[in-house]
């Protein structure tokens, strides 16, 4: 997974900002995009290992805190980086989650915080990765939720079709859910 949507987490850039990446400085700070269409899908990031395209998963988008900025304006800088899509609302934070995992040769630590977005715009096209996303993310796809609960690939965060069901049928939370740990 890149280094900065590493498996677990599912970001996928080379590290860019604080964090935890096996280097004694701490949880890496995430931002995530729960980016939905106007028909309710999601927009998931494909990505693999480097080195071994066979070792894939999906992913929101979504990456590290740079300097001095802000979650939400991480979260933005993310998401037009990665998907082109500027055009977007964002709404409050959903879930929390800790994750640990091993991508590129090295161990991420991060806490991530996921934000709910919504869009009109569905085309995609990434404005600029870095070297190691352009070797480790293969394209962008929307998923509605059924999609999402019958697929057999590996998605993070892993209960990724239940956490959408609840938020379609419920509504986004009163406040941030924390998630559990995933450690892969």
């Amino acid at each position: 997974m890149p280094a900065e949507t590493p498996r677990a987490t599912g970001d996928s850039h080379e590290v860019r900002g604080e964090g935890g990446s096996g280097d004694g400085r701490g949880l890496r700070r995430v931002a995530r995009v729960v980016l939905l269409d106007p028909g309710d899908r999601i927009l998931l990031l494909h990505g693999h290992e480097p080195d071994d395209p066979a070792d894939d998963w999906w992913f929101t988008p979504g990456g590290g805190v740079e300097g001095d900025e802000t979650r939400e304006q991480a979260a933005l800088r993310e998401l037009a980086e990665e998907t082109g899509i500027t055009e977007v609302e964002l709404g409050p934070v959903l879930w929390r989650r800790t994750c640990s995992f091993p991508f590129a040769g090295r161990r991420w630590d991060q806490d991530e915080w996921y934000y709910l977005a919504r869009t009109t715009r569905t085309a995609t096209g990434a404005t600029a990765l870095t070297e190691l996303e352009r070797r480790s993310v293969t394209g962008a796809r929307w998923w509605t939720c059924p999609e999402l609960a019958r697929a057999h690939e590996t998605v993070y965060p892993t209960r990724l079709a239940e956490l959408l069901r609840t938020l379609l049928d419920e509504g986004p939370p009163a406040g941030p859910v924390t998630l559990d740990t995933e450690i892969v």
